[in-house]
């Protein structure tokens, strides 16, 4: 249950009662509770475990994942804003004491917040005390400053008294005479309730058009002949339209349906490698049917909510209102709506990202990871720290529930744990239909400049096979990952580049908005028409990024619709629907885009694949680039020839003997799983090893510095030498102002693991006892 208690002298927050024991405190004096919230069991015994679990495992504090799991408006604090409510006559006689106290500090100040209450009501006193006056309908929270939940009402119409007004329609037309709007108005609710009785009159119709005014309807309320009610309504939109059956499975899908089916008899999670478009939703879907079958619930995790869109048609086909999402965009009242569904048990089918791993699931027993390789399963801008996929496996477990994990192409993590035995491995080697896999080309970008066959960024060879599958009525798809127009503005004369204030980090070129910008903290500034330095006003760019690639392809096909697909293009509410309803009514001829465009995207006319620059992709400074590259490849690859069988991929490289490309050429999935983990057996790097990467961060470089080596020093006391790497700077040493000292420790992985982790505790314990560095900022990436 959640009950109110002081923090820090005047503060109150939200806190959750984890566990009752009677063990006396040692070294403080505990406070009293201020409130109980609820008098009921908030939280299920197997999320309470999935808390400690991953407390323990991230080493990030419970308060941390307390806050990331629960939607703010569960949690009252100190900054919730009251006031008094408009146009209210307020009785002061039924109002005790402190009621009135309230009343009249709001008549002086308008706005007050639970902090400043303090000073006047006894602590154990303000919510009873704010829930009475709520009650009487004297005072509401202030939604702009703090939205705490309420149900979302909409406003219905209807006649007063139907079955006497419709016997004297002509009595109530005459007395209506003067006021011809006021009767058409009338006569329009009256047909509208008459044809479908059944169905409520939405108020919002009547305006909609701007045939009627709110002067013609408070007329009709006030003379008797309408009234004006209100219904419950979920901010949330649910599927009204038919359900469908599944499509029967091929004989390669039963036999993996068989597999799956074994390896959850002898308790078995199972990792499902299927090539793209081998139909792994179909087998998602039939697990769904199943265990919905069985009374229990499924979770789906999806890496990005935009992914949603196909699998979402068709398990609404299926299922219809028994489906809810759960993510970042939607506002904190819909997801106090989807918390609240999921306690009370009424929807059987929950997708959402990572997040929905939190909510209380009263009776779960399948979670589907879906693009499980997929690396915003692990982001590293949010705490906690923690990685869904493996985590989803850990709750699965504390509700003795099964887990699916499923991709076109698995981390080598994965791959490993299946080969090891530790997750059941089922592969599905063709695509639906015994449709081909695409073809993959490569094209060597320097032997095609020193032949004078490229245009700008993209080869002759290219242009010819795009303008083919153009001539042929089909669509093409351009990966370019990376944002932007190009990476810097530069002073031909001085050399001069534009740095942002807060990051040490050049500031990219968006020719879109004509703006320069901040990657890692979204500073912003105009583009510059002069260099600052030395006044010059020869400025060129360098580096290419999506925008650039989206201007060359619009260039050299005029006559083509091209549309770009990055984050910058798709802010705009419904951006990313519009654009998937033109790919699908096929009104978009060349998609260009980043890395969003190898997921979720399946249509039927994509036969083509570019990417003009794939050695980006491999030359990063992180020992994952070549899995990666072969990730966003293949699944951007998938994207081609899902129906004809026909598609092509053309890379465009520097370096075509480069083992990766080589590799993915070939179309051996096992063979370059191998070559990526002898790759990492020899430099000692996961799956062999454990590593965790602490970071520290504060706004003064010497204080950071000098931390960041006393921090070194004690994990050197504890740990082997050949175990800690650093500290160093990290790749980019400033972000947000705050300077950032990294330290890498390599751990066997093991029983020895545990020992070695409790040490790390123990240095950090060490580190915490200095003083001076409480302002440090330490952040720890386990399984980095």
């Amino acid at each position: 249950m959640r009950v109110l208690v002081p923090f820090r002298g005047k503060k109150i927050y939200t806190g959750i009662v984890f566990e009752v024991h009677e063990n006396q405190p040692e070294n403080f004096v505990p406070k009293e509770i201020i409130s109980l919230l609820d008098d009921f069991v908030i939280l299920p015994k197997p999320q309470i475990r999935f808390w400690n679990w991953l407390s323990e495992y991230y080493l990030c504090n419970l308060g941390e994942i307390y806050r990331f799991a629960f939607p703010g408006s569960l949690k009252l604090e100190s900054e919730t804003y009251l006031k008094l409510k408009s146009n209210t006559v307020i009785d002061f006689e039924i109002l005790d004491v402190n009621e009135m106290y309230l009343i009249q500090a709001l008549e002086v100040r308008q706005l007050i917040n639970l902090s400043d209450i303090e000073s006047f009501i006894p602590k154990k006193e303000i919510v009873k005390t704010i829930n009475s006056l709520i009650d009487l309908q004297y005072i509401e929270v202030d939604e702009k400053i703090s939205e705490k939940y309420k149900i979302k009402e909409v406003a219905y119409l209807k006649i007063k008294d139907l079955e006497t007004v419709s016997a004297k329609v002509a009595e109530v037309l005459l007395k209506l005479k003067r006021s011809p709007k006021q009767a058409e108005f009338f006569l329009f609710l009256l047909s509208k309730q008459t044809e479908n009785p059944e169905i409520p009159v939405r108020k919002s119709e009547f305006f909609a058009e701007g045939n009627f005014a709110q002067n013609h309807l408070k007329s009709l309320i006030e003379k008797g002949f309408v009234e004006e009610y209100y219904l419950q309504k979920d901010r949330i939109e649910s599927y009204n339209g038919e359900t469908e059956d599944l499509e029967q499975l091929t004989e390669i899908q039963k036999k993996a349906r068989s597999e799956i089916d074994s390896a959850f008899e002898n308790d078995k999670n199972v990792l499902l490698h299927g090539v793209t478009s081998s139909g792994k939703t179909h087998l998602y879907l039939e697990k769904i049917e199943e265990t919905i079958s069985e009374g229990k619930n499924v979770l789906f995790l999806l890496p990005e909510i935009s992914l949603t869109k196909q699998i979402t048609r068709r398990l609404e086909k299926k299922y219809g209102k028994q489906i809810g999402f759960y993510h970042q965009k939607l506002t904190d009242f819909e997801r106090v709506e989807i918390w609240k569904k999921v306690r009370s048990n009424e929807l059987k089918i929950l997708i959402g990202t990572r997040n929905s791993l939190f909510l209380p699931f009263q009776n779960l027993g399948l979670i589907i990871v879906d693009e499980e390789h997929d690396s915003a399963y692990k982001p590293r801008e949010v705490s906690p720290y923690f990685n869904a996929k493996d985590s989803a496996l850990v709750l699965a477990d504390f509700y003795g529930a099964k887990t699916i994990l499923g991709s076109a192409t698995p981390s080598v993590e994965s791959y490993f744990a299946a080969k090891k035995g530790k997750l059941h491995y089922v592969f599905l080697g063709e695509r639906f239909g015994n449709v081909k896999l695409p073809e993959y080309e490569l094209i060597n970008f320097k032997e095609a400049q020193d032949l004078k066959k490229v245009s700008g960024n993209i080869s002759f060879e290219l242009v010819e096979e795009i303008r083919k599958n153009l001539d042929e009525k089909n669509q093409v798809m351009i990966l370019h990952n990376r944002r932007g127009y190009a990476n810097v503005v530069e002073c031909e004369s001085c050399g001069y580049v534009t740095y942002c204030s807060n990051c040490d980090v050049v500031m990219t070129y968006h020719k879109s908005s004509n703006e320069m910008k901040c990657h890692y903290c979204g500073q912003k500034a105009g583009k510059p028409s002069f260099c600052p330095k030395c006044q010059s006003q020869n400025l060129n760019t360098r580096g290419v990024g999506v925008e650039q690639i989206h201007e060359e392809i619009s260039r050299i096909f005029p006559d083509a619709e091209v549309d770009r697909m990055d984050v910058d293009s798709m802010r705009k509410k419904f951006a990313y629907e519009k654009l998937y309803e033109k790919i699908e009514e096929r009104e978009t001829d060349i998609i260009v885009g980043t890395q969003m465009i190898s997921k979720g995207l399946d249509f039927d006319h994509i036969e083509m694949v570019g990417i003009p620059r794939a050695d980006q992709m491999v030359y990063v400074q992180d020992f994952r680039a070549e899995e990666k590259a072969y990730q966003l490849i293949t699944q951007v690859a998938g994207r081609a020839g899902r129906i004809s069988g026909n598609g092509k991929v053309l890379i465009q490289t520097f370096n075509p003997n480069h083992s990766v490309f080589q590799l993915i050429k070939e179309k051996n999935p096992e063979k370059i799983y191998e070559y990526f983990l002898e790759e990492r057996q020899k430099f000692h790097y996961p799956p062999f090893t454990k590593l965790l990467m602490i970071e520290l961060k504060h706004r003064k470089e010497d204080k950071v510095f000098r931390a960041s080596q006393f921090m070194g020093s004690v994990l050197r006391k504890y740990l082997p030498e050949e175990c800690v790497f650093g500290p160093e700077k990290s790749p980019v040493a400033r972000i947000n102002t705050l300077y950032q000292f990294q330290i890498l420790l390599k751990l066997p992985r093991g029983k020895n693991y545990e020992k070695f982790k409790k040490m790390v505790l123990q240095s950090f314990e060490e580190f915490d006892e200095i003083t001076a560095y409480h302002s440090i900022k330490k952040d720890v990436f386990v399984d980095f």
